[in-house]
């Protein structure tokens, strides 16, 4: 019997000779971690063994690209792994963690749920409080803050980060709050933004995180930008991101000129409604945007000459300009959540 496959799906590896980071499909199975080039792929590029392997996350060895995990076998060789966000890398921890677990005791990997709690234990889980400070109700409030003529977007204060830790009873008093922002700020769940800020973080300061109301922070998927003297299309398009994520992932485009299937990172952000797509291997800045206020978005279920398409789970944007833009999901799932979060940033955001 083969592997019983317990998740799979695009990932950023390094690669072991050239250093590089592409995307690969990654496939979780029970007793080891198959990586291909694409998902149509027949056989792997490489398998990567779970008994006797242990697992790092987060990690830090690669500066400021977040998200990151390692697997170090048994033979001492480590590959490294680059999620999209924080829960897709988290659950990809969970599952590979349990993997190797039920390896060691000779079980069968069994999934009792997949419900996620993001209560506190005993021990503090950064992961977890992360999530609970970017909460829309209970979290951190993010504000636009102006300092020096320039205006934050989208980000808090070092004070504000403070008190919402010791009103939340996530530390006892702000001396263990300082310890834990520091913690969540050297593992990149914080950013700083603001010369101040970032000054503390370079070593001129006792601590890395300040609890000051002059030192701006922010969540490093929160949209933030910084806004100064600027021209008429620098506006328009710091515009583009100001709207709140409400989904990312990694899906395959389709190229305009050359028609070849790229994996490519989308941010979807509403009011305004842009769907932006990014190198996965790390670029900051976008390689594209679709602007989604008036568009359609359907599924493909055949090609021009109205034959099934040999692609699977495709869905296409037609934009109010009448751009047609080619997507691939990893699944009917993920194709369907996809589409109907477009529908609803196309009705809702400016």
């Amino acid at each position: 019997m083969e592997p019983k496959r317990i998740r799979e799906g695009y990932l950023v590896k390094r690669g072991s000779v050239f250093n590089t980071w592409k995307p690969m499909w990654v496939v979780l199975l029970e007793d080891g971690i198959e990586f291909y080039k694409k998902k149509s792929d027949n056989s792997p590029k490489g398998m990567i063994p779970l008994k006797g392997s242990t697992l790092t996350s987060p990690c830090q060895d690669f500066g400021k690209r977040m998200f990151v995990f390692k697997i170090t076998t048994t033979k001492q060789q480590d590959h490294f792994f680059q999620a999209a966000f924080l829960e897709e890398r988290d659950a990809w921890v969970r599952d590979i963690k349990k993997g190797i677990k039920c390896i060691e005791g000779g079980q069968k990997f069994a999934r009792k749920s997949t419900r996620r709690s993001i209560r506190l234990p005993e021990t503090i889980d950064l992961g977890a409080l992360y999530l609970s400070m970017k909460d829309t109700e209970k979290g951190i409030k993010e504000l636009n803050l102006e300092k020096d003529k320039k205006i934050f977007n989208h980000c808090f204060t070092g004070n504000c980060v403070i008190d919402w830790l010791v009103s939340n009873q996530s530390v006892r008093n702000r001396q263990e709050g300082l310890m834990i922002a520091s913690s969540l700020l050297n593992e990149g769940y914080l950013q700083p933004a603001g010369d101040m800020s970032k000054s503390a973080v370079d070593g001129t300061a006792e601590n890395p995180f300040l609890d000051n109301p002059d030192a701006f922070y922010y969540f490093p998927d929160s949209g933030f930008f910084c806004e100064e003297n600027s021209s008429d299309d620098d506006v328009i398009l710091k515009e583009e991101f100001r709207g709140v994520i409400i989904k990312q992932g990694c899906l395959l485009k389709q190229g305009h000129r050359r028609k070849n299937w790229k994996v490519r990172k989308f941010i979807l952000r509403e009011d305004p409604a842009y769907l932006h797509y990014y190198d996965p291997a790390g670029a900051e800045d976008p390689l594209g945007a679709i602007h989604l206020r008036g568009c359609v978005v359907t599924s493909v279920e055949s090609n021009s000459n109205g034959r099934k398409s040999e692609e699977e789970n495709l869905f296409e944007i037609i934009t109010a300009d009448e751009v047609h833009y080619f997507l691939q999901a990893a699944s009917p799932k993920e194709r369907t959540e996809w589409i109907k979060a477009i529908q609803v940033a196309s009705r809702t955001g400016k």
